[in-house]
């Protein structure tokens, strides 16, 4: 890897869980369980492109592990994402990434001393609706935060699918989010901490889907300060420095 990162106070190490590479960020001093914080890429990214945000939180004193999701990284990445035929990979993608999570966490705990009680998922776009799907079905998990990304699965799908052709493999997939689509399973997050970080003028993903759930959502929980929208004016589809401090914060917070 490329020496621009590397720091007295952080070790970087690229790992294999399985058959899925990682890098893995942990603070040089900690000693002991350590809390830990999953970070998932968005569609056709990697983890190498995640690795300075992975970078800052393990220097505020988290172990973070950034995995590549099949077709991306080192995984047959394809050679062009915006095509309709790859298009179609995009929900496969983030259900096998919630099929692979509790591989990663496995050996997150047993192999490199992840602190059981004190795990966390974020992402940014795809990621972030990785992250939200696999923070809603897995209730051990202590806080979330999602970059770009939506809590409200079968709303995003609306502008989802105006780009796929709906045959027979496409609307069962459409059921499996409808399932699983954290909007629908509100039951689930009752209480939990989740902060919600989005640009305004997102093109990508909507921030329309984030304010749906965020409604349907903030009344269940009785601690108000446990759920947050922030919205970021003007902003599209990236990741600011104001986001990274709030992550922080919020697990913080929380982890």
């Amino acid at each position: 890897m490329d020496n621009y990162l590397k720091s007295d106070c952080v070790v970087e190490e690229r790992i294999n869980i399985g058959e899925i590479p990682a890098i893995l960020f942990r603070p040089m001093s900690k000693k002991g369980p350590m809390p830990t914080i999953i970070f998932y890429h968005g569609w056709s990214s990697k983890k190498e492109f995640q690795r300075m945000r992975g970078f800052i939180l393990s220097s505020v004193g988290y172990q973070v592990i950034i995995p590549d999701a099949i077709y991306h990284g080192e995984r047959m990445p394809l050679s062009d994402y915006g095509n309709k035929k790859a298009i179609r990979l995009f929900w496969k993608v983030v259900l096998n990434n919630m099929e692979e999570y509790p591989r990663i966490i496995e050996e997150a705990i047993s192999k490199y001393d992840g602190d059981p009680r004190r795990i966390g998922v974020t992402g940014h776009s795809m990621g972030g609706i990785t992250a939200a799907g696999i923070f809603t079905h897995n209730p051990e998990l202590k806080a979330l935060v999602v970059l770009n990304g939506s809590l409200a699965w079968e709303n995003f799908n609306e502008d989802f699918e105006k780009y796929v052709e709906m045959d027979e493999e496409m609307r069962e997939i459409k059921n499996r989010v409808r399932v699983l689509d954290p909007v629908s399973n509100l039951e689930l997050l009752k209480g939990r901490p989740i902060l919600i970080l989005h640009g305004e003028s997102d093109t990508s993903v909507p921030v329309r889907s984030q304010r749906l759930f965020y409604e349907k959502a903030r009344p269940i929980h009785e601690d108000k300060d446990r759920i947050k929208l922030i919205e970021y004016p003007n902003l599209n589809h990236f990741v600011t420095t104001n986001m990274m401090e709030e992550v922080i914060i919020w697990f913080h917070k929380y982890l």
